[in-house]
């Protein structure tokens, strides 16, 4: 049982995947659902300080490197931040950290913990502000997958 909360946690982490991924994989795994959650949220949330401080600078070094494939990679990266950030703002306003734990909740590909971050660590958004905004749209986005899981599994048992 513990190696496949250890999978939870580790798939979670993973960028695009996060725990979109993860809440099925322990719904499936017949897991208990509220640790399923809880080691989802927790294994999504890690990353998230070493995104805010690190990703952009690390991002911004690699799209000067010579290696071609990291450096298209880098600056796709950044213009992903870059357009995920530019459209916070236009829809948000003032709202901008509401709008932030609504895009990291809303779970669809490229709108997670990872995307989020990077947008807010673009627009130098506050660190705490943006780390509960974060951890609200995990929270968010883990419930509505797990109803997703639990109704999906339902019929396939």
């Amino acid at each position: 049982m513990f190696l496949k909360f250890i999978l939870v946690f580790l798939v979670s982490m993973v960028p695009l995947i996060e725990l979109r991924g993860a809440v099925p994989i322990g719904v499936g795994m017949d897991l208990p659902e509220w640790a399923v959650l809880l080691v989802a949220i927790i294994g999504n949330l890690l990353p998230v300080p070493f995104i805010f401080f690190f990703a952009r600078k690390f991002l911004e070094w690699g799209a000067t490197w010579k290696w071609k494939t990291g450096k298209k990679f880098c600056q796709w990266c950044l213009k992903k931040g870059e357009k995920g950030g530019e459209k916070l703002l236009k829809k948000a306003g003032n709202n901008i950290y509401l709008a932030l734990a609504l895009f990291v909740g809303i779970p669809v590909p490229g709108t997670g913990a990872w995307t989020g971050t990077l947008a807010a660590s673009m627009l130098n958004l506050d660190r705490q502000k943006t780390i509960v905004a974060v951890s609200t749209g995990l929270v968010l986005a883990a419930s509505i997958m797990m109803f997703i899981s639990l109704g999906v599994f339902s019929f396939i048992k």
